[in-house]
This record gives structure tokens, sequence and C-alpha cells, in this order.
């Protein structure tokens, strides 16, 4: 045991997504894991709803893992570590609801245990059942992949306006999993039946203050560069960095997220400057050559 200074890591995401049926869980988080790693085939999820994650292939060629009742925490645990093994870079959980109240899931686990006592007592039949829904929950948490947690939300309808009228309008509202979960994510975004999105918890501070948001690929990155920005970043990462670069724009953006290389790095940061507007100008020059040809 020691005390020591605190300093910021980089880290790998854990962040849930909440929100009523047809609200966009899917579709939001596809696009924020591609954001994340650019590569849909780094991109595993982990479909408890039916095959509906398969609805929309058409965005790329990302990998799923079929979840099928009893939906036991073990089962989630499993597929976590298969896509671990398998070297993706983000896992969806879509969703986590089934691990808490679906068929074979914790409240059921709960009952079975309950009914097997001489003298039925619910509050100890939790014991049983605690352990195995905080392995779930650690294999989350401790997980070396980003993860998105997608939650279905207790459906609730209020009368709201619309042209003059009256109308019944859904609206999610509690995540239907253990209370408390939020407190394990860093992150988490609660959908609207417009598929906005509402930053209800944000040790970011990216999203906290923001007016409701559509997710789309660009949230994905942001979460990753925040992610990326911290000491365990080296010299020699950040130089690869400046090297693949390929636009202006994102080289200012390297140069912001790694300060701590600004003095070190700064030759290279000036170089690679110079050979991208170099590219940029000689681009420029062949499209005016090629105007004045056709003329």
């Amino acid at each position: 045991m020691q005390l020591q200074k605190a300093t910021r890591k980089q880290s790998k995401i854990k962040l849930s997504l909440s929100g009523s049926s047809g609200s966009g869980k899917t579709f939001s988080a596809l696009l924020m894991a591609f954001g994340m790693c650019n590569d849909w085939s780094k991109i595993a999820v982990l479909d408890s709803e039916n095959y509906s994650a398969s609805l929309y292939s058409h965005l790329g060629a990302f990998n799923v893992v079929n979840l099928h009742e009893p939906f036991t925490p073990e089962q989630y645990i499993d597929a976590i570590k298969l896509c671990e093994r398998s070297g993706m870079e983000v896992i969806v959980i879509d969703s986590i609801t089934h691990e808490w109240n679906g068929k074979g899931g914790c409240l059921e686990i709960h009952d079975k245990e309950t009914a097997k006592m001489r003298v039925p007592n619910s509050f100890t039949a939790w014991a049983a059942v605690t352990p195995r829904h905080q392995a779930f929950v650690d294999a989350i948490i401790r997980s070396k992949c980003h993860i998105i947690c997608c939650t279905r939300s207790k459906t609730e309808y209020i009368l709201a306006e619309k042209n003059g009228r009256q109308v019944p309008q859904k609206v999610g509202m509690t995540p239907i999993t253990r209370e408390g979960f939020d407190f394990e994510v860093s992150i988490h975004f609660e959908l609207d039946h417009q598929h906005k999105a509402f930053c209800s918890k944000d040790r970011t501070g990216l999203f906290i203050d923001r007016e409701p948001f559509a997710i789309t690929a660009e949230i994905g990155r942001e979460i990753i560069e925040w992610c990326n920005c911290g000491e365990d970043a080296t010299e020699a990462n950040v130089l690869a960095l400046i090297e693949a670069c390929t636009a202006i724009n994102d080289l200012f953006q390297i140069y912001r997220d790694y300060p701590q290389f600004k003095q070190s790095l700064l030759p290279q940061f000036e170089q690679r400057k110079r050979e991208l507007i170099t590219v940029h100008e000689t681009r420029l020059a062949n499209q005016k050559t090629n105007s004045d040809a056709v003329h």
C-alpha cells in the first residue's frame, strides 16, 4: 500500500445504452462501435434479442454470437471470453436485460432457489444468485475489450400534443437489470422514441451538458479519443499515429490528444505537416492540370 499521485490511464470504455422497444438501441450501438474501432470485423454482438442484430448486417461485416435461453450469467461470461480470445475490439451486448429477467436469468434462478428451500426465504435465496450475477458484471468491467451494454427500459405511455391533438407517446423509464448497474459503467445513454440520446451519467465529461443528440459513428470516435489519451501512451505509439496520419485536421487532433509529447515529437509533427501540405498542393495542381486539359 502506498500513496501516489493520481493520473488518468488509457482505458477500455464500459458504457450502457437504455431505451424502450423501437428506440434504436441496436442500431445506435453498432454505429458507436464502428466509430470506436473503424473496423466492422473487430465488432461482436452478443445477441439475445432473437437475431435482431443481424437485421443490420447491411452496415458492415460485424460478428454475432446468438444467445439462447436459458440466459444464465455464465452464458454471457463465456460469450465475452470467446470474443476476447477471437481478438474483438468492441463487444455489444444486446441485451443485458435477459441475464436479469429473461428465461433462465437471475430472477428465475432466484425463484427456483427459493422453491427448493424447506422453509422458503426469498432474502436468503439471493446468496446463490448474487455471486453469479456479480461474476457477469466483473466479466464486463474487467474485459480487455470496449463494451456497450444495451438495456431494455420499462415502458410507459404519456399524452403528448401533436398537431393540436393529445396522442399517446411511448417513453422509456427504468432500465431492466439489477439496480445499481449504472454505477459500474463510465457512460450511460438513454434513448427516447425519436432515437435521440440523453446522457444521464458521464465520467468522461464529453456529453453530460449536451442537448439530446443522435448517436453516430462520430460519438464513438470521441469516446475512443478520450480512452486513448492517458499516460499509458508511449512515444513510439504516438509516433506511429503521426506517420499513419493522412489529413492535417487529424494530425492537429493527435497533437491536442497527447500534450505530453508536444515537445519531444515536435520535429515529427512538423515534418508530417509539411508532407501532408505537399500532398494536398500536388493534388490541387493535378486537378487544375486535368481541368485545363479538358477545356
